[in-house]
């Protein structure tokens, strides 16, 4: 779907400033580069291994407006990758041994191609899916309230937004009403099966911190977060994935405006962790924008930083080009390199 000339202009001037930020914020101590920290372990440039997972981002609209949505999804988002666009991914995944298709948005599930896009890939042999839910889209309209369903059929791996296992601190960063529309929609997807043992039916939670620190540990969180959700809503899960907010869109935002920026750039810098670095998602992963980009991550692709060589479209794909390749980073890489990392399956070291 085509945007206004005014709008692709007010995102591109956005993520400039968001970039120069990144690149040249001004700190009382000098702030070490990304580049400079993984060369001290003899890591740079950050290269590429064998790609296992297709990341396609199918859209930005979303029925959510998150506070700290690094992608700023939303339902004024018009951003919607089409039929063609998908036929061109389906390609690629048809002559190349990816292992995992990991569907993200925005609320993936409101692009009207999506169900013919999982059926499509189906067809080719595509077995192992993601889809990264919010939860709430199930419930935002009765033409979604079926996914669970539709979900199961294809044997979809659920991975779900969940902030919090209490009301107050999800619905503090995701809305009013989002927490009780979360639980049910949980619910639901626990009736067809998903999370239960022995289903075959994954679902996963993710959790982010709500303000300007790192997550604490992930299994320990997870053991909280299943205790209560059992105890108080009778919900199962598999897995806890836990998300270190990276200082980009409308999270940079809330850092600048809340006077934390220069703070949580020094957390994450002291949290550095060099073995973190050998397992981050680039490293294995390719990040798909609505119109058809590559990308190595998401978050690059937040930032417009497209691939490092002369294949920058799905449509040109090229498996021996694309792995003879260095990674693009920028200061934001230090927020998948804190503590025990972080990616979009959760912690890597």
């Amino acid at each position: 779907m085509k945007k206004s000339l005014q709008a692709r202009n007010n995102d591109l001037a956005n993520t400039s400033r968001q970039l120069e930020i990144l690149s040249n914020g001004i700190f009382k101590d000098e702030l070490p580069t990304f580049a400079s920290k993984i060369s001290k372990t003899n890591q740079f440039p950050l290269r590429p291994k064998k790609l296992e997972i297709l990341q396609i981002n199918v859209g930005y609209m979303c029925n959510q407006v998150c506070a700290h949505c690094h992608v700023d999804a939303g339902p004024d988002r018009k951003e919607i990758m089409t039929k063609e666009t998908m036929q061109q991914c389906l390609s690629v995944l048809k002559n190349v041994a990816v292992h995992t298709l990991d569907l993200t948005g925005g609320a993936p599930e409101m692009n009207p191609h999506f169900r013919w896009f999982v059926e499509e890939a189906s067809k080719i042999g595509v077995t192992n899916f993601i889809v990264r839910s919010n939860l709430t889209i199930i419930l935002a309209n009765k033409k979604y309230h079926d996914l669970p369903d539709f979900f199961k059929k294809h044997n979809i791996h659920v991975v779900s937004s969940l902030p919090h296992y209490t009301r107050g601190k999800t619905d503090k960063q995701r809305g009013s009403g989002v927490f009780d529309k979360s639980i049910k929609a949980l619910q639901m997807l626990n009736a067809v099966g998903y999370g239960k043992p022995n289903s075959g039916l994954e679902l996963d939670l993710v959790y982010n911190p709500s303000g300007a620190f790192l997550p604490g540990n992930q299994q320990e969180l997870e053991n909280d977060f299943k205790k209560a959700l059992k105890e108080d809503f009778n919900i199962d899960f598999n897995t806890l994935f836990a998300i270190t907010n990276l200082p980009i869109s409308r999270f940079l935002d809330y850092l600048i405006a809340s006077d934390n920026y220069e703070d949580y750039m020094y957390a994450l810098v002291e949290a550095y962790n060099p073995s973190a670095v050998e397992n981050v998602m680039c490293t294995n992963t390719l990040s798909v924008s609505w119109d058809g980009f590559l990308y190595d991550c998401d978050f690059n692709q937040m930032l417009n930083l497209k691939v490092n060589n002369t294949i920058k479209h799905i449509a040109n794909y090229n498996e021996e080009i694309l792995q003879n390749r260095n990674i693009i980073i920028n200061q934001h890489c230090y927020g998948c390199t804190a503590g025990a990392g972080s990616s979009c399956q959760g912690t890597v070291a």
